[in-house]
């Protein structure tokens, strides 16, 4: 594990295009978005620390959220030759397990993680309804063993602003995590 964060973006950037398969194949694209109000993409998978430690929370908050307009898209871009405990049959396990109801995808070519320039898991991008980006950053400042509640306060601000129609915060925390697992 190598402790990354997030690297600094450029506010009102365009959301890159995608289109990559679930676990089970099914293509998603960034166009079956289109009609939500705002998006929220994360780079994610299965193995990180960072990311188990908020496995149960992302999905109650994407559960929450979702109803409300927010649509969600995690986008696994590890290297699965080099993890394998990052494929899709371990992505199926944990959206059963976790109760994700966003959809989770594989970036086998890494290409969609290199547009984004997504640096760590998990590393978080809301979008408004025009999709140009309008928060990069943290969950929240819980991280494992540092005794800080996990409340995903950071990123309900920022989406409690945008489904709102209001500006999101200029001062945004980095997400930390997991590095992208690079292939070689």
């Amino acid at each position: 594990m190598v402790l990354t964060s997030s690297t600094q973006q450029v506010l009102g950037r365009q959301a890159p295009a995608f289109e990559l398969p679930d676990a089970d194949g099914r293509l998603v694209a960034l166009e079956d978005f289109a009609a939500a109000p705002a998006l929220l993409v994360v780079f994610w998978c299965n193995h990180c620390p960072f990311v188990k430690h908020l496995k149960r929370a992302f999905a109650e908050f994407a559960a929450a959220y979702q109803p409300r307009g927010l649509a969600v898209v995690a986008i696994n871009s590890n290297d699965i030759e080099t993890f394998p405990q990052d494929g899709p049959e371990h992505m199926q396990r944990d959206s059963e397990t976790f109760g994700y109801e966003f959809d989770y995808v594989l970036d086998s070519s890494q290409d969609v993680a290199r547009a984004y320039d997504a640096a760590c898991t998990p590393d978080f991008f809301l979008f408004d309804a025009q999709r140009r980006l309008v928060y990069h950053g943290q969950f929240d400042a819980s991280r494992p063993g540092n005794d800080v509640p996990i409340t995903g306060e950071d990123l309900r601000a920022a989406c409690d602003a945008v489904l709102a129609g209001a500006e999101v915060a200029a001062k945004q925390v980095p997400s930390i995590g997991c590095n992208i697992k690079w292939r070689t």
